[in-house]
């Protein structure tokens, strides 16, 4: 049975090292897919995710034990990309995904058994598909669609990490939802009636 989050971070607190490298081997992961998303830059988001886990290393004295550590993690990671973004005035926008997240999407479709080769090639194919209208997306929504979806987060775990409102949240997912299908419509998926 994995050890819990709030007992590493006590263990951490007391000095033990290989606790909090728990961590960092726990949400490594989750913390560069988010920022990756939010950066869409490879080489920045692994500078980025090492700051975040410092900042973490730093602030883990304040982390409050009621709450999800992911959680708390999260905010910072979103705290460390906005000001990326906002010192670079990165464009957020690609012109191609990156291969890691065809990756990423194409592992949340189902895969029945013994798919055929033409399934395959469909459902890659909306993998990449699906990749390209959430890299267009604004990085407010691509940041609640990662979280929601890729991440698995609540409503309320997505505002308390991006500080935006409950209502906020649900309609920046509502945006990006309809956008997307725009998106996936207008390169033939046959979306119409999702919107």
């Amino acid at each position: 049975m994995p050890t819990e989050d709030a007992e590493l971070v006590t263990r951490a607190l007391a000095g033990s090292e290989p606790a909090f490298r728990d961590l960092v081997v726990r949400y490594q992961r989750p913390v560069h897919g988010l920022i990756m998303r939010m950066v869409r830059d490879r080489g920045l988001a692994e500078d980025l995710s090492q700051e975040v886990f410092i900042k973490a290393y730093r602030a883990l004295g304040t982390f409050d034990p009621k709450r999800k550590f992911s959680s708390w993690l999260f905010k910072i990671a979103h705290n460390t990309a906005i000001d990326q973004l906002r010192r670079r005035q990165v464009e957020t926008v690609p012109l191609e995904s990156p291969d890691e997240e065809k990756t990423d999407l194409l592992a949340l479709l189902p895969d029945p058994e013994g798919e055929s080769p033409d399934t395959r090639l469909k459902r890659r194919s909306l993998a990449e598909a699906l990749s390209g209208a959430v890299g267009q997306l604004r990085v407010e929504y691509r940041e609640v669609v990662v979280l929601r979806f890729q991440q698995g987060l609540a409503y309320e775990e997505i505002a308390e990490i991006t500080g935006l409102p409950l209502g906020t949240v649900k309609t920046h997912l509502h945006r990006a939802r309809k956008a997307m299908v725009r998106t996936l419509t207008a390169e033939g998926w046959g979306l119409e009636g999702l919107e």
